[in-house]
């Protein structure tokens, strides 16, 4: 949704910029406008559809289990619109924002740990340091804790994990999916939350650090001389309008 609202976002700093030179609004109000601005919409979307996904698919009863499936993807979505915002700081064009926004996303999508698992993740790069940054991570260890923990499951004859005839939620997050187990899935929602704040900082910055840049380059631009304006007048014209 944020990535296809991309041009929406580089229109969004057009106007900024021309409200910005009349004088209107300043940097900081026109980043907490539109972060809560956005807020109620995103939370319909987390809601309603969320909603329809959830009870769909046949997810863990209870409404502490949805509240927190909803607060998730609530985050989530304000994140990627957070760096889609940063993106389109950056870069305002909106077809290059949407490559580099995309690829961003995506880098992070592939080390956050589901495609590979954090133990088969290359350290080098992938796993330190992009795989701790990645929000991607810490909402799917979400909500895997949020669908598996305090369940249990038959241990069946051809995937066996132990000796016991049935299987904890607990150990399937532990041994399969490879999930960090020393905090709960709260904690992780509050690091998905501590993000759109960081990342809503860093968007602030990298705006004000664009606005003195563009001041100072005006500045130093030395000033055009002035042309002189040469008019032409017709004689028989003038003479006319003198005679006249």
């Amino acid at each position: 949704m944020a990535i296809g609202g991309f041009p929406s976002f580089v229109e969004d700093m057009k106007v900024f910029e021309r409200e910005r030179l009349n004088g209107h609004y300043g940097v900081s109000a026109f980043v907490f406008a539109n972060t809560f601005s956005s807020m109620p919409l995103l939370m319909l979307i987390s809601l309603i559809p969320g909603a329809t996904t959830y009870y769909l698919a046949g997810l863990h009863n209870g409404f502490e289990h949805f509240f927190y499936f909803a607060s998730a993807l609530f985050a989530c979505m304000m994140l990627v619109e957070s760096l889609m915002m940063i993106v389109a700081s950056i870069v305002p064009n909106f077809l290059m924002g949407i490559i580099v926004g995309s690829g961003l996303q995506g880098i992070m999508l592939l080390c956050g740990g589901f495609f590979r698992l954090p133990n088969d993740l290359p350290d080098l790069v992938w796993k330190y340091p992009l795989y701790h940054i990645a929000f991607h991570k810490y909402a799917f260890q979400g909500m895997f804790k949020n669908e598996f923990e305090g369940t249990t499951f038959p241990n069946d004859d051809q995937l066996r994990i132990g000796n016991s005839k049935w299987l904890s939620g607990d150990s399937i997050l532990r041994d399969i999916w490879q999930v960090e187990m020393g905090y709960s899935k709260w904690v992780d929602l509050v690091v998905l939350l501590g993000m759109i704040v960081l990342y809503r900082a860093l968007f602030l910055v990298i705006i004000k650090i664009t606005e003195k840049r563009k001041t100072i380059t005006l500045a130093l631009l030395p000033m055009a001389p002035k042309q002189s304006m040469q008019v032409l007048v017709n004689p028989k014209r003038a003479s006319r309008i003198v005679t006249t």
